[in-house]
């Protein structure tokens, strides 16, 4: 049976509550929700979705690297939205980060995303060949 492992990076905000960046189980990576925030200040990054799609997806991909992934190896994405007029911003930013085979996904509006944030994306990734289980 698989051990659960928390993954802790500095690249990316820390958890704002009682939950991990990440959980890796053997071959598979969970990740938090990541906003469009600065890891160093956890401030919003300035300018609009685009901007904080640009930052999320950074931080994924730190979160991702620091648990032996990537987001080539990524199997499904759900992003969060403040505002569904905004699907076609994030979807170009989103576009620029991966690649082909795209990810399964699944879009969703909400209320209120935490720290005011316009856009929240978290993943499921495979764990990188070479990478011990």
């Amino acid at each position: 049976m698989s051990e659960r492992a928390a993954i802790r990076t500095d690249q990316a905000p820390g958890a704002i509550g009682p939950y991990s960046q990440a959980i890796r189980n053997g071959r598979l990576v969970y990740t938090a929700g990541q906003v469009g925030a600065n890891p160093l200040s956890g401030e919003l990054v300035a300018g609009g979705v685009a901007d904080q799609a640009d930052q999320a997806l950074r931080n994924l991909s730190a979160v991702l690297v620091a648990a032996g992934s990537g987001l080539d190896l990524v199997l499904k994405t759900t992003i969060f939205l403040a505002d569904m007029g905004d699907f076609a911003a994030v979807n170009e930013v989103y576009a620029r980060h991966l690649r082909e085979p795209f990810p399964a996904r699944s879009t969703v509006a909400v209320r209120e995303l935490p720290k005011g944030a316009l856009v929240e994306i978290e993943a499921v990734a495979a764990v990188a060949d070479g990478e011990p289980a």
